[in-house]
């Protein structure tokens, strides 16, 4: 792959957040010729003119559009409007400068709250249309998606090669452990450790445990979203994921075992589930450009747990 990206400008909208530094990490480790991260206090992606100044200012041969506005149940809940005018807005602005500017290819990253809420599994790439995402962050999943249905038309109407990707829940060092906007991951996480530290009886957790969930470790995500950059110029949708389920409460009790946390757990089920499952058939992206996750949870739980205790001083 190292021939691919070495001769490339690249645009990663994003680049500094949680999957972004990784891509932007495998980019360098890849020698690419020039990476261009923007930062939003330079350009705001959900304006017109700062994304036309930054794409002909960059001139870049790919972008890769991890940017995105995006949270955990609560923060959906509290931020349907946002999210959805944010994302949505950013999506169709970069993709339609991006033709107006020449890019040779351009490579949305989507989300799989885009999926109807009773997907069979598991999820296909076909089933996507196949009705209403989850409601507490359908409207998220519908801006995303969005940008599938852009990049087909622009492929269709103007020769536009625009790829969209669909990764599973993602998770790794670097995320976001922030209570209040996390994921379930880093939540539980942080809950566990300052627990085990202040020597407390038991956690709380968000629903009834009874639903399930795919996590996909950000390195191998990272290597997901460049392979398909280099290899795949398709309409279709593409998933990035393990293909391996998780009920949420066998993932507290795996947690608790690695941080060492020996207390109770109490679920609360007055609080939202979510999606009742999740778990994707990843087969196109094996197929079409040779991606297969290489990281187990519990390989990647531990790392994930080494690096926050690492971060906050933790035993």
């Amino acid at each position: 792959m190292h021939g691919f990206f070495q001769d490339k400008s690249i645009l990663v909208t994003g680049g500094a957040g949680f999957l972004g530094s990784e891509v932007v990490r495998q980019l360098q480790a890849k020698r690419c010729r020039r990476i261009v991260v923007p930062r939003s206090r330079e350009y705001d992606l959900t304006r017109e003119e700062p994304i036309r100044r930054l794409l002909e200012q960059t001139k870049p041969d790919l972008v890769l559009h991890l940017a995105a506005v995006v949270g955990g149940i609560g923060a959906n809940q509290m931020h349907p409007g946002e999210f959805f005018y944010k994302n949505l807005i950013m999506g169709v602005q970069l993709i339609e400068m991006s033709r107006q500017c020449r890019v040779s290819k351009f490579v949305a990253i989507g989300t799989i709250c885009s999926y109807p809420k009773f997907t069979p599994v598991p999820f296909s790439e076909d089933e996507l249309w196949n009705g209403y995402p989850e409601e507490t962050n359908a409207a998220y999943g519908l801006a995303k998606k969005m940008m599938l249905v852009q990049s087909q038309a622009y492929r269709q109407e103007y020769g536009f090669n625009s790829i969209f990707l669909l990764p599973v829940n993602l998770y790794g060092p670097g995320d976001n452990f922030d209570l209040q906007t996390s994921h379930v991951i880093p939540a539980l996480i942080r809950k566990c450790l300052e627990a085990k530290q202040r020597v407390e009886s038991e956690i709380e957790v968000w629903g009834t445990g009874k639903v399930s969930r795919e996590f996909l470790y950000v390195a191998d995500a990272a290597e997901g979203i460049l392979l398909a950059a280099e290899r795949y110029n398709g309409s279709e949708p593409v998933n990035l994921g393990v293909a391996r389920e998780i009920l949420i409460k066998d993932l507290v009790h795996l947690i608790a075992e690695l941080t060492g946390f020996r207390g109770g757990i109490r679920f609360d089920p007055s609080k939202p589930d979510g999606q009742p499952r999740r778990c994707l058939d990843s087969s196109r992206a094996e197929r079409e450009f040779g991606f297969k996750a290489r990281t187990s949870l519990e390989e990647g739980l531990k790392k994930t747990i080494d690096w926050y205790r690492e971060q906050q001083g933790l035993r």
